[in-house]
């Protein structure tokens, strides 16, 4: 899988066109001129999303209602695909080779792994950032996951508004159960789901874990279920059937879902310790990475080819030795985009990279080598 061309119109502060080197790519300049940018459109173009903001209709250039994120992928035996992202008012429209495209759908053609500085919460932050990056890595294998995740989302939220209208309302607990009954029976359906992708992906993670690339530390990682200690999770139906039942006045009273894959973490463990509470920042950085490296083994493992792998600011995140063992790990494996502002990174990565300079949202570098192709500028034209 190459990215071999991408091009921006209103996004942020970007504009123009860059071909991409097969290997590594790095993408230097001043600070606020746009590399970071570049590296976000990669992603929005992979993705759908930003990993910068929740709403990508936030990185449309101030004073436009349009942004455009174009790239061309290239695939095994010389297929190519046309992807584009276009952001106008609150809408996202997905398209292939010029045509509309579901979400679902979509996801499958261009997959990325990303070491930024917020996806750093994984190995710092709460439970939420570790089950969106397990619910990233099922959805690189099982693109339909995306809809079981909407779904159980939905579900959850139709079913607080309901336990808060009980709770505000005062309605007895036999009525109550009675109105909760259809959406925990699609919280058990669905949940069951999601409880067994994850297990499943963390057990792939597990098994591709580089442990020791870095350090002398052990990295392991463990799913943990809310549920744990509650009874048999091999039948988990059954048992969150029974925990619904059990903790019922307990929702209601609280006026949220207690009980769900929602809930659920990933134990992250450096030397058997909890990282998050005992691993200094550079150990830190360094679980993530391996976390990071086993997610492209896993979808080497399943798909046949590497996703690419996008790093923000390498040397504010990783000293010299670590990026060295980095990208030697990752060569002649993924096709790698990392961004710096460091002078000696950039003479260091000459003889191996392509250099990528950007001032003002406009790169050098990435000159053109094949055809001129027009960007789409309206949604209307997709």
């Amino acid at each position: 899988m190459l990215l071999e061309s991408i091009e921006a119109h209103n996004f942020r502060n970007l504009s123009g066109e860059i071909f991409w080197g097969e290997g590594l790519n790095v993408i230097s300049g001043d600070n606020g001129q746009g590399k970071t940018n570049w590296l976000e459109a990669i992603y929005l173009l992979a993705t759908t999303k930003s990993f910068r903001t929740q709403r990508p209709q936030e990185a449309i250039r101030f004073g436009e209602n349009l942004s455009v994120v174009r790239g061309r992928v290239s695939r095994a035996q010389d297929v190519h695909r046309d992807l584009q992202v276009t952001l106008q008012g609150s809408s996202k429209t997905l398209s292939l080779n010029g045509k509309r495209e579901s979400v679902a759908s979509y996801l499958s053609q261009l997959n990325v792994v990303s070491f930024t500085a917020d996806e750093l919460e994984v190995v710092r932050g709460g439970p939420d950032a570790r089950r969106r990056f397990l619910d990233r890595g099922v959805v690189s294998l099982h693109h339909s996951y995306v809809q079981t995740l909407a779904d159980y989302q939905r579900v959850i939220k139709q079913k607080n508004r309901l336990l808060q209208d009980i709770s505000d309302s005062e309605t007895n607990i036999e009525n109550a159960r009675e109105l909760i009954e259809p959406w925990n029976e699609q919280i058990i359906n669905l949940g069951a789901i999601i409880h067994r992708a994850r297990l499943d992906y963390v057990g792939r993670l597990s098994q591709s874990l580089q442990q020791r690339l870095f350090e002398r530390e052990e990295v392991t990682i463990r799913y943990v279920s809310a549920l744990e200690g509650k009874g048999d999770l091999e039948a988990y139906e059954a048992l969150i059937k029974e925990r619904l039942l059990l903790r019922l006045n307990a929702e209601i009273s609280s006026g949220y879902s207690l009980i769900g894959p929602h809930r659920d973490d990933l134990e992250i463990l450096f030397d058997g310790r909890d990282i998050r509470t005992y691993g200094s920042s550079g150990q830190q950085r360094s679980a993530l990475i391996l976390l990071d490296l086993a997610a492209i083994s896993v979808y080497y493992s399943w798909h046949n080819e590497y996703p690419l792998f996008l790093m923000d600011d390498v040397d504010a995140e990783l000293d010299q030795k670590r990026i060295g063992h980095l990208l030697e790990y990752l060569e002649g494996r993924t096709q790698t985009f990392i961004t710096t502002s460091k002078n000696d990174l950039i003479k260091g990565f000459a003889a191996r990279a392509k250099l990528i300079e950007v001032r003002d949202g406009l790169a050098s570098g990435g000159g053109r080598t094949g055809a001129e192709r027009t960007i789409v500028t309206s949604a209307d034209s997709i």
